[in-house]
């Protein structure tokens, strides 16, 4: 469970942010982005052309008082953000590619980084499709506790979704910066030594564009997380890493030829792990991290390329059993 803190300051959170819908006759993210940005200028409540009204603010201000007397750590104000958004998520349906990555998944990240890099080095990570953030801020703040340095970067189209992305790394004053933009267009992202990302499924609509990457379709709409992972690779140094939620079925489709055409060609495909099947609705909704390497003078193609299947992330005993089973592949397959 929570501890008593975080249910207090969720209750307070969540009844500003039902005033601020109603007062400014908006969408639950714009008035989520709105509270929280009143929260940031040091609980201030912004009132624009008399909106919200007087009575309004008068509320507010009884509701930040209490909220500031609460102190939460960057990573308890993360786990509250992300409660909050998950229960206006599912007043106001958001379409599956805008959905948040859950934290099981998030902390799944944050130890595979973990195996791959020491602590004395300073990492930067790309989220090439960042959405709401969840998965890039649960990464930063994590590796963070495990006294990581970290700087993070994080792209995407969507104002409203990286409004969102953005109200919670100022507020958790998380090392991240944002790029608001197509991620498969030029980006101004410096090397990066790891790119995660939970990407988006569907098709591209750019076809041109699509044509200038090796996992392009030779005809029609090529699948845009093909796209976007060899893009995200693109900004990996060499010898760095990828690790990617996607289908289960990747290399299965009508579009895997292509795919396998960038994977053979650019670089190592060192693992898949599935994940559970109690995560996912149905078998076609399935999902699995991938894990891939950039060529370099200190990678190799793994001897055995990891092939696992978590059995539950609710279970310590799978969990501890997938960590001992990745940690022998580990030690016997990577330079």
């Amino acid at each position: 469970m929570f501890p008593e803190k975080i249910e207090k300051a969720f209750g307070l959170m969540e009844q500003a942010i039902g005033l601020l819908k109603r007062s400014l006759d908006t969408s639950f993210l714009d008035a989520y982005t709105e509270n929280g940005e009143n929260i940031i200028d040091n609980y201030q409540v912004r009132v624009l052309d008399g909106v919200p009204d007087e009575q309004t603010v008068q509320k507010l201000k009884t509701i930040y008082q209490q909220l500031q007397a609460i102190e939460l750590e960057p990573e308890e104000m993360r786990r509250l953000s992300q409660l909050i958004l998950l229960k206006g998520n599912k007043a106001e349906s958001l379409q599956a590619n805008h959905q948040l990555t859950p934290d099981s998944i998030g902390f799944l990240f944050v130890y595979l980084i973990e195996q791959l890099f020491s602590p004395e080095q300073s990492l930067k990570i790309l989220d090439i499709a960042t959405g709401m953030g969840n998965l890039l801020l649960t990464t930063v703040l994590n590796l963070n506790i495990a006294k990581y340095s970290v700087q993070g970067f994080g792209v995407d189209i969507d104002d409203t979704l990286l409004s969102v992305s953005a109200t919670n790394n100022e507020w958790t004053k998380a090392a991240i910066q944002l790029f608001h933009q197509d991620g498969l267009q030029d980006l101004l992202v410096d090397p990066v030594d790891v790119a995660i990302s939970d990407l988006p499924i569907g098709y591209y609509p750019n076809d041109e564009k699509a044509k200038e990457f090796d996992s392009a379709a030779e005809e029609g709409h090529s699948y845009a997380h093909h796209l976007l992972m060899e893009q995200a690779m693109k900004f990996v140094k060499p010898d760095g890493y990828g690790l990617f939620l996607i289908p289960t079925n990747i290399l299965e489709t009508e579009q895997s030829t292509y795919f396998k055409n960038w994977l053979q060609k650019n670089v190592y495909l060192q693992g898949m792990i599935q994940l559970p099947d109690e995560l996912f609705k149905s078998v076609q909704s399935r999902k699995s991290i991938l894990f891939v390497q950039n060529k370099g003078e200190h990678s190799e193609q793994a001897k055995e390329v990891l092939v696992a299947k978590l059995g539950s992330l609710k279970d310590p005993a799978k969990i501890t059993q997938f960590f001992q089973q990745f940690e022998a592949w580990k030690s016997s397959n990577l330079k």
